[in-house]
């Protein structure tokens, strides 16, 4: 951990607004919900935000998590294409077309490759994931973590530090109120979770009307960053639950 941080610092009282990291976040969902709520939340990705924000940082989460003492990690849309069941078919047979999680250069290359090739890359790419994961769910330094994916294959499981089964497993219409709205959706997300409580709904959908447009995404170039986008309800609940879990646990110590 650094000495002296890099972010702004607020004063001791023990209901301080929380130092929160949102990891593998372009959008800035997540991060807007926690700072609309008065914390000190930023996010990092890659890749540059979305939308302007002097709240986003351009870097690997590994390594903004060791530039401060933060109080909450949440890394919300790590790269899951490898780790997820519906990806695992493609490490017994190489899929004919170029996998999603692949550089401008592999994809290019993808076509000239036998099918050892093919597969040995695709492993390569499940132990880049497998390691993300498991250095951000292991960081000792920050107390409240929370990790999201889809449901795991067991070879994911398998080579993950530590791992344990997800602590909860959510739909976005559990937090919507609005069957128009962009809440009212299937997407079962599963939430690892460290010192942090499992989410209470705060929505009044029953799911019988939610839409499936993030599995039925037409192929693009931007599929991926659309079917990772996140939801605004789920958003809210996670800075206003957690956040509350994390400013209760302050006043204990």
């Amino acid at each position: 951990m650094m000495q002296a941080s890099f972010f702004p610092a607020f004063d001791s009282h023990p209901q301080r607004p929380l130092k929160v990291l949102i990891g593998c976040e372009q959008s800035g969902v997540v991060r807007d919900a926690f700072n609309g709520l008065g914390h000190n939340a930023w996010s990092c990705d890659l890749l540059p935000a979305e939308r302007p924000s002097n709240r986003h940082i351009v870097g690997d989460v590994r390594d903004v998590m060791m530039m401060d003492d933060w109080d909450i990690l949440a890394v919300m849309h790590p790269p899951c294409t490898r780790l997820c069941n519906s990806g695992v078919r493609w490490l017994d047979k190489p899929a004919k077309n170029p996998i999603a999680d692949l550089s401008a250069a592999e994809r290019l290359e993808w076509p000239g490759m036998s099918d050892a090739e093919k597969l040995a890359l695709t492993w390569k790419k499940l132990e880049a994931g497998v390691a993300l994961f498991s250095d951000v769910w292991n960081v000792e330094h920050i107390p409240m973590v929370a990790v999201e994916n889809p449901v795991m294959h067991r070879h994911a499981k398998e080579r993950i530090t530590n791992f344990q089964p997800h602590a909860q497993t959510v739909q976005p219409w559990h937090f919507g109120t609005d069957e128009d709205g962009p809440d009212n959706e299937r997407k079962r997300t599963c939430l690892w979770l460290r010192n942090l409580p499992t989410l209470t709904r705060t929505g009044t959908l029953d799911g019988t009307t939610a839409r499936d447009s993030v599995h039925k995404a037409s192929p693009s170039p931007n599929r991926w960053k659309e079917r990772s986008r996140f939801f605004p309800g789920l958003a809210q609940a996670m800075a206003l639950q957690w956040g509350g879990a994390a400013q209760a646990r302050q006043i204990a110590a």
